[in-house]
């Protein structure tokens, strides 16, 4: 009843998917499975003893992997690398009408072909652009929050535009800007544990605009008890603590 998380494992820039599956657990998640080339399975393997590793063979996409009902969200993109391969991992895994998260790489392998990936968003999805990303995607002028509303809108899906003022917008109209993210998310794989507390939170189910609100907020809430010299992996150990707090202000209204 937690869901089960699927992360698409890449080859070379291992630490982005296991960062992100991390964070997932973290998060809350029941159960997550990185998959991945027989090529790197055993790197995987010798990480974090809770996650499961699926091997996935060469020159096929995940979808026989997603006929499972049991995994319901998937995310695509970290360290997957800017490849026809990740291109054809996107649509299967948007084929599949689960709920995904498209980060990174599975956002860039569109660069030059926006409207195929939008063309296929047809079920709940959340994109997680830095503004570079954003920028390949959409040609969009405005103000951040508007461009963001009307990237939401194009994409048909839930768009988070990151930043020390992230952006999070939905088709409907509907758009917060986040302000709890401390300059010291600054550093590399930051991202990643964000798509991965996203993952999660949909794999339990929460509604995309939601899940994204509340995973850019618990993102920087976990920053800001780390502070100055953050790096990515102290994120998720400090989820627990930002969870913690939370229970404790309900437990107080209650």
């Amino acid at each position: 009843t937690r869901g089960h998380v699927v992360v698409l494992g890449g080859n070379k820039m291992t630490g982005a998917a296991r960062l992100a599956a991390q964070a997932a657990r973290r998060a809350g998640v029941g159960m997550l499975s990185i998959v991945t080339s027989n090529e790197s399975k055993h790197i995987y393997e010798a990480s974090d003893a809770g996650n499961l590793v699926l091997e996935l063979p060469s020159n096929t996409n995940i979808s026989t992997i997603l006929t499972d009902k049991r995994r319901n969200a998937v995310l695509v993109g970290p360290g997957n690398g800017v490849t026809q391969m990740t291109r054809n991992n996107v649509v299967a895994a948007l084929k599949s009408k689960k709920s995904i998260v498209l980060d990174a790489d599975a956002l860039t392998t569109f660069e030059e072909d926006p409207e195929t990936l939008f063309r296929h968003i047809q079920g709940p999805c959340v994109l997680t652009p830095h503004q570079g990303e954003f920028d390949r995607l959409f040609q969009i002028q405005g103000d951040k929050l508007s461009k963001c509303r009307q990237a939401a809108v194009k994409a048909n899906c839930v768009v988070i535009l990151k930043g020390f003022d992230t952006v999070i917008a939905e088709p409907d109209g509907r758009a917060v800007i986040n302000s709890n993210a401390p300059a010291d998310l600054a550093s590399a794989g930051t991202g990643d544990v964000l798509a991965g507390i996203i993952v999660g939170l949909l794999a339990q189910g929460m509604a995309p605009f939601e899940a994204a609100c509340a995973g850019v907020w618990f993102h920087g809430e976990a920053a800001k008890l780390v502070g100055p010299g953050l790096i990515a992996e102290d994120l998720a150990k400090n989820l627990p603590i930002v969870f913690a707090k939370l229970r404790d202000q309900t437990k107080s209204i209650q």
